[in-house]
């Protein structure tokens, strides 16, 4: 399980454990906040092709899906 501060997630790196389409490395790109300010989601925009994906951030703690940085 990867170990996460949600504040520290722009622009972080990370490695799709099983890529689909090519899509490998990532880069959280924004945050998604609720009214309260506390945040909910993230962008993850594929380096290779600059698709964009709206995830849950908590799923990047997930270490057999997610590997912090470029592998």
């Amino acid at each position: 399980m990867n170990r996460l501060n949600p504040e520290k997630l722009l622009m972080s790196k990370w490695t799709a454990t099983r890529p689909e389409q090519r899509e490998r490395h990532f880069i959280v790109t924004r945050l998604i906040r609720a009214e309260v300010e506390t945040i909910t989601g993230c962008v993850l925009e594929a380096v290779i092709n600059k698709n964009a994906y709206e995830i849950n951030w908590r799923e990047l703690q997930d270490s057999t899906r997610w590997l912090t940085g470029w592998k």
